[in-house]
């Protein structure tokens, strides 16, 4: 990976000059892909993530939208504090550091921090992980491996990852292996060769199991109590 920062106007763009021709603006613009004939579809979230078939691989647009009471009135803009400490920048460095360490998170293409005033708005492109689903599309799989998957939630833990919101739209599923996948690693933290006990992000994907299970699925507590033993927790 080779990260280069541009500055265009109010406009900074750090982007991996091994993978991206260049740091345009347009990278960031749906419209523009768009036009292209690359957008392919999108999923929901907090902030859209877009699903596009670039020159460069399959990868995904996420523009970064403020939730909770704040987003009632400002739903992207924050406040700006320094280049280092914007959310795309500070995102884009730690999904470098975790794929050179080796964890399965999205490789970071291109991160845009664009200043208005004293706040800004933000845009990360990844790389896309294909054929993956999301957690929640695998509630009604009655063979579902759930002490698998809080086993490979431990090997994240146990490298250092303390994900601020760890929940069943941020795990895939890789479609072939079966292997789980990070995503969506916003204002997280991770500090490579020291575990983190992993409780509280335990708990914060056990309430968004609650909130999203379906009432028509298997049991919820024997897939939780087989996650949370394969976990070690």
């Amino acid at each position: 990976m080779n990260p280069v920062t541009i500055h265009k106007g109010s406009r900074a763009i750090v982007y991996d000059a091994d993978a991206v021709p260049a740091g345009a603006a347009e990278l960031f613009d749906p419209e523009y892909w768009c036009g292209q004939g690359a957008l392919e579809g999108s999923a929901p979230g907090r902030g859209t993530s877009h699903f596009l078939d670039t020159p460069f691989g399959p990868a995904v647009l996420r523009r970064y939208r403020r939730g909770g009471m704040v987003a009632r009135f400002n739903r992207e803009h924050y406040l700006y504090r320094g280049l280092e400490a914007s959310r795309p920048f500070r995102e884009f460095l730690l999904l470098r550091e975790m794929n050179e360490d080796g964890l399965r998170v999205p490789a970071p293409l291109a991160a845009l921090c664009h200043r208005e005033g004293p706040f800004y708005r933000a845009a990360l492109l990844t790389r896309r992980i294909a054929p993956a689903r999301p957690l929640v599309d695998h509630f009604r799989d009655e063979n579902f491996d759930w002490k698998r998957l809080g086993g490979e939630l431990r090997s994240f833990f146990d490298a250092g990852m303390a994900h601020a919101d760890l929940n069943a739209r941020n795990i895939l599923v890789h479609d072939e292996n079966g292997a789980a996948w990070v995503i969506d690693l916003d204002a997280s933290r991770y500090s490579g060769g020291h575990p983190v006990d992993g409780t509280r992000q335990l708990e914060r994907l056990k309430r968004s199991l609650v909130k999203l299970w379906p009432e028509d699925g298997p049991a919820l507590d024997p897939c939780w109590d087989a996650l949370w033993a394969g976990s070690g927790a």
